[in-house]
């Protein structure tokens, strides 16, 4: 009696990049993206409660001199 030894799959490295997009193209039907619902706007008096932490408001405050 001769057992049949299957083939490991190939290791990530040794699937080629056409590979890789046949099998993108093959999955796209099967994943279904559900209509995005628009968000209501949110008045800025209904808005209370945030903190931000220190480090983050620094960050914030710097970033303008990157690009008006």
């Amino acid at each position: 009696m001769t057992k049949s030894i299957a083939s490991p799959a190939p290791l990530e490295s040794e699937i080629s990049l056409a590979q890789l997009r046949g099998d993108c193209v093959r999955m796209a039907p099967h994943w279904v993206v559900p209509a995005a619902k628009a968000a209501a706007p949110v008045s800025p008096s209904r808005i209370h409660g945030v903190v931000v932490p220190a480090s983050s408001a620094r960050l914030l405050d710097a970033m303008s001199e990157y690009g008006d």
